[in-house]
């Protein structure tokens, strides 16, 4: 039958379910245990009665007695009635159950002589009504789009996927916990703002009718967290949405979650050493040990991570010495490499780290020192005669998963600064950071000297996770409309 009619059939069962005085959309049933406790814990409940619950996945009829295999959250049991269990009148009412309803079971647990652990109902109770039939083949289809579209079948009929959202949620946990202990506090701060600071990205614009004003979804929290440092914040975080309005790709989704987190007194130095001591206990949290395997490649966490500097991994890998090479000889290289070299030049920069250096980031590595003209918030490196910041990125897995500085706490270089990216936007680049006036006022009542650490939470899961795509470790990613 194609799937209309059988959804047509399963509104006339729910019809005769409600003609035989059954309520198909239950408001409670309360359980004793779950239905992974009945599977580990067998011993303990074997010839005991329990209360169960779970969706139906599949069912088995042999003659007056039936077997179905019920599902929660985490795990699957097998559950066997028969007429002169559970009486005729309750036994008519279980044939109009279908694949994907919820039930309730009562019963006792055994072993079948197979050795499969059962439930062997006494009572059950019709939950919810499936109209739409599940997926007979979920894993064979070929539009992986349809996955995310309808993510709820998706998770109900793959417990794959439904592992990487729980390897998520522990991420999230490990990291509050992490900070927690090390005396960070979690903070909010605005997701609608009056200019959208604290990144060079391109901004959603937004309309608040009370006010008559223009808002901006924040592209970063960063400023308002460094006010709350001008404020007396020693050590805050935030784990936070941020929306940029760029195109989607493998690595991109316009919404996406970030871990902000400000350190008084310290520099990027000192978050270097914490943010290994973060990742790697992160790893062992997640993965029990220091190794995990991303994409077939083996991937340690050594103590103390590689390092390299922006400019000897662009000589490295791009062949193109920053330094010494002039903008003209940068952008004819470009050209040859493939690059749009018509772009801001900051812009082929880059593109070219992108497709050249970073593909080499395999094992845990921070690049470090970048030029200022990418860090228009970050503090200059001594004795760089304004050329490099105090700067880094980690890189794991050719995976891009943060970037930290010494933060810019002098009003009077913070204005210049904010003042020539102001000029990069007069000339077009939307992605350049406005002069936001009321930071700098904050900067002038004083903030300690400071370091900044983001942490991109989806990708970290994508390498926890061995998942290709960032779609693949964000429930609803952001999809182009079905035509």
């Amino acid at each position: 039958m194609k799937r209309d009619e059988l959804s047509k059939v399963r509104e006339e069962k729910l019809n005769k379910l409600e003609e035989k005085g059954v309520e198909p959309f239950s408001n409670k049933f309360s359980i004793s245990c779950s239905l992974s406790q009945v599977n580990q814990q067998f011993k303990e409940f074997e010839g005991k009665p329990v209360k169960v619950a779970g969706r139906i996945m599949s069912v088995r009829e042999h003659g007056k007695s039936t077997f179905m295999d019920i599902q929660d959250k985490d795990s699957k049991v097998q559950v066997y009635y028969k007429l002169d269990t559970v009486g005729q009148e309750t036994y008519e009412i279980l044939q109009l159950l279908d694949i994907g309803d919820h039930i309730g079971v009562s019963g006792e647990v055994f072993k079948t002589r197979t050795g499969e652990i059962t439930i062997v109902a006494k009572e059950l109770l019709p939950l919810t009504k499936c109209l739409n039939p599940l997926p007979q083949k979920w894993y064979g289809l070929q539009d992986v789009e349809t996955r995310y579209r309808q993510r709820y079948l998706d998770l109900v009929m793959n417990g794959e996927v439904k592992d990487i959202f729980l390897t998520r949620s522990k991420i999230i946990t490990g990291m509050r916990s992490f900070l927690n202990k090390h005396s960070f506090i979690e903070v909010e701060t605005p997701m609608m703002q009056p200019l959208p600071g604290g990144a060079l990205a391109k901004p959603f614009i937004t309309h608040h009718n009370a006010l008559d004003i223009d808002l901006y979804l924040r592209i970063a929290p960063e400023l308002y967290l460094k006010k709350l440092i001008v404020g007396g914040y020693e050590k805050i975080y935030e784990l936070n949405r941020n929306f940029r309005n760029e195109g989607t790709s493998t690595r991109h989704n316009p919404e996406f979650t970030m871990l902000e987190l400000y350190w008084a007194y310290a520099d990027y130095e000192d978050l270097m050493e914490f943010t290994e001591q973060m990742f790697n206990e992160l790893v062992k949290e997640t993965k029990g040990s220091n190794e995990v395997i991303y994409q077939s490649q083996k991937i340690s966490f050594p103590e103390k991570w590689e390092r390299i500097t922006y400019a000897e991994a662009f000589k490295k890998y791009c062949g193109i010495d920053v330094e010494k090479d002039s903008e003209e000889q940068i952008r004819k290289e470009a050209k040859k490499k493939g690059v749009d070299a018509d772009d801001s030049f900051w812009h082929i920069l880059d593109s070219l780290f992108k497709k050249f250096a970073i593909p080499n980031f395999i094992q845990p590595i921070f690049v470090t020192d970048f030029p200022i003209e990418l860090s228009p918030l970050a503090k200059e490196k001594k004795g760089s005669e304004g050329k490099i910041v105090e700067r880094f990125q980690p890189f794991i897995g050719a995976l891009e998963l943060g970037n930290a500085y010494t933060e810019l706490n002098d009003p009077r270089e913070q204005e210049k600064r904010f003042k020539k990216q102001t000029q990069m936007r007069d000339k077009g680049d939307e992605e350049a950071h406005p002069l936001d006036k009321d930071f700098i006022t904050a900067l002038e009542y004083g903030m300690p000297p400071t370091a900044g650490l983001g942490i991109g939470i989806d990708r970290l899961t994508m390498l926890l996770t061995d998942s290709k795509s960032i779609r693949d470790v964000i429930l609803f990613p952001l999809l182009r409309p079905e035509a």
